[in-house]
């Protein structure tokens, strides 16, 4: 597992006095009439719920032992109008909390997503995709529970203790003293437990991550374990993962065990406390058999208020390292922003320039180094070389993906940071070496390219890039599912979506990346032909893994270590019989062995798989 897992496993002391906690309080702020509303809410149903304890003394006292049926019928009118009452505010209560807390993970969730869209292609680069998703789905859960359910649960624990205090006080001081001496113990007692039960809870749901993660791998990489014969260490392994699982969680578990029993020894001797010096007091007429039943009550009402606060305290460290990780993520600045003075335009149709330009990653070794080139409006240019060159680099600044920490790239005539980020990606048609189509249906993912299109728009697209033959096979045609991801659809057939979607968007400037390295002979010629009509016209580079398909084109680069080695036509290169030539007969040679091989041929047939 990466060190950036590890590390959003915060120490599990959090600090509560950080002003993550203050930040966290201040989501509640656009719904202080709701919150105000659950609050009051709160504290009726508490009120009342420790009412009853004095209702059940009365109806002891003035009516049970007054034998006092007149009594007794009254102080039942008051139990079921207290019981009316209870209901009415609990469902306020829980009508305000519910709303409360679903806007509240709705607001989050959504500034997170408005947010990770303005976000640079850098930081998804560096950052798991799987870490970005566990802060907008599982972190805004922890948060809004906290800020719901969390405060509801300690308000009620307090509201309930406070309440209870009175109302024990009211009856009898002396047997309150002995109930509220007894409460900083369980209330210690009770936060540590609680604190060292989740702090193992959590070791062990991390381990359970990491034993899941290896499962998997295991699972979907069974062919290459069979092949290696990896069974025995894997076993070994994934044993020490559970072990250490099973450690945690029986840990956990030991503590629980011993927790409620302590609780409940604490509680028995402040119950053992008033039996006797409470009977004794009754057996000498100072206190009523009700009000020694109401204390015997209490104490048994002030028990889960207080192993609530020690929960939700246990738990709002979890919640509030959720937060930390969403702030983060809230206050990460996208690395390529729009500057001031936009330039406003409405086409990028011109030349492209790029004037010694130079590009890092972060602090790693330059990609490109002062590079320079003019490609005039409407060519062809072809990016060739060995991987990790800087191909894709340089179409990715074109894209203003990325921006040059050096030198300067010109559109039409412009330093291209005048223009807006929307002014520049929006003008700029892309298909990758990997297509990506997203849920939903073919005509959806090709009106992905320009919402606004017609339906006679979208399949003129499709015609003119080569999809509309297979297309219209589907049982439903262009209202056919495409899966997730795609996968109902080939490589192939996601290529030609993806070059429709680019031709319906009419970008002033296309780029093709590597997009027919994986697909066979037929489909390749399928993909040229699309391309050719997408190219009509605009300024085009392709980066090509098959040198076959840029023959066509007016430039090749060759670019080396972020430096372009040679350029020119086909023709040209060929005759300088450079790096180019050797690129070219290399694998045009690697072509011809691989028809030519009968035993390549027959081993085909032997293996159709």
């Amino acid at each position: 597992m990466s060190t950036f897992y590890d590390e959003e496993e915060l120490d599990d002391e959090v600090d509560l006095k950080s002003g993550v906690l203050r930040r966290l309080l201040n989501l509640l702020k656009p719904y202080w009439l709701t919150v105000l509303l659950g609050i009051l809410s709160i504290a009726v149903v508490s009120w009342l719920d420790a009412y009853f304890t004095v209702l059940n003394k009365r109806i002891i006292d003035e009516g049970i032992v007054a034998r006092d049926m007149n009594a007794m019928v009254r102080l039942f009118w008051n139990y079921g109008m207290v019981i009316l009452g209870q209901v009415v505010a609990f469902f306020v209560m829980m009508l305000s909390v519910g709303i409360q807390g679903e806007r509240i993970r709705y607001d989050l969730r959504k500034k997170l997503f408005n947010h990770l869209q303005k976000l640079s292609l850098s930081y998804f680069s560096k950052t798991p995709i799987g870490w970005i998703m566990s802060r907008v789905t599982s972190d805004t859960e922890k948060m809004g529970d906290l800020l719901t359910w969390g405060i509801v649960d300690s308000m009620w624990a307090l509201t309930n203790i406070s309440f209870a205090i009175y109302f024990m006080l009211q009856l009898n001081t002396q047997l309150a003293l002995i109930v509220i001496l007894s409460l900083p113990l369980m209330v210690i007692v009770s936060f540590k437990f609680r604190v060292k039960i989740y702090y193992h809870y959590r070791k062990s749901r991390k381990a359970n991550s990491k034993m899941t993660a290896s499962l998997n791998e295991n699972i979907t990489g069974v062919r290459i374990v069979k092949a290696l014969l990896r069974e025995d260490q894997n076993l070994q392994d994934f044993k020490v993962l559970s072990t250490d699982m099973f450690r945690e969680s029986y840990r956990a578990g030991f503590l629980s065990a011993i927790y409620l029993p302590t609780i409940q020894t604490i509680s028995a001797i402040s119950l053992v406390l008033i039996l006797w010096r409470g009977g004794n007091m009754v057996g000498n007429s100072l206190l009523s058999v009700g009000t020694l039943q109401a204390f015997i009550s209490y104490i048994m009402f002030i028990l889960w208020p207080i192993q609530d606060l020690a929960r939700v305290y246990a738990e709002m460290q979890n919640a509030i390292a959720s937060s930390e990780r969403v702030f983060s993520l809230l206050e990460s600045q996208p690395g390529v922003r729009d500057r001031k003075n936009l330039i406003p335009v409405k086409s990028l149709v011109g030349d492209v320039e790029f004037e010694n330009v130079s590009f890092h990653y972060e602090d790693d070794e330059p990609v490109i180094q002062n590079l320079s080139f003019h490609i005039p409006q409407g060519q062809k240019v072809a990016l060739v070389g060995t991987t990790g060159g800087g191909k894709t680099t340089i179409v990715n600044l074109l894209c203003r993906f990325y921006e040059p920490t050096a030198g300067t790239i010109r559109i039409a005539g412009n330093d291209y940071l005048n223009y807006s980020l929307d002014d520049i990606q929006s003008r700029i048609g892309v298909v990758l070496q990997i297509p990506h189509l997203f849920s939903g249906t073919i005509r959806d993912n090709l009106r992905y390219g320009r919402l606004d299109a017609s339906d006679e728009e979208i399949e003129h697209a499709a015609q003119l890039a080569g999809a509309h033959d297979f297309i219209v096979k589907f049982e439903k045609g262009y209202d056919s599912d495409v899966g997730e991801g795609g996968n109902q659809l080939s490589v192939g057939q996601k290529q030609l979506i993806s070059i429709a979607r680019a031709l319906l968007a009419n970008p002033d400037i296309f780029v093709m990346d590597e997009a027919t390295s994986s697909v066979d002979t037929l489909t390749e010629a399928l993909i040229q032909k699309g391309m050719r009509q997408l190219m009509t016209g605009r300024t085009s580079f392709i980066i090509a893994h098959r040198l076959s398909t840029i023959k066509s084109s007016d430039q090749i680069f060759v670019i080396e270590e972020g430096q372009i080695v040679e350029s020119g036509s086909h023709k040209s290169l060929i005759r300088q019989r450079g790096v180019y030539y050797n690129l070219y007969t290399k694998q045009f040679r690697q072509d011809l062995e691989t028809k030519l091989d009968p035993f390549a041929e027959a081993g085909a047939e032997a293996n159709p798989a």
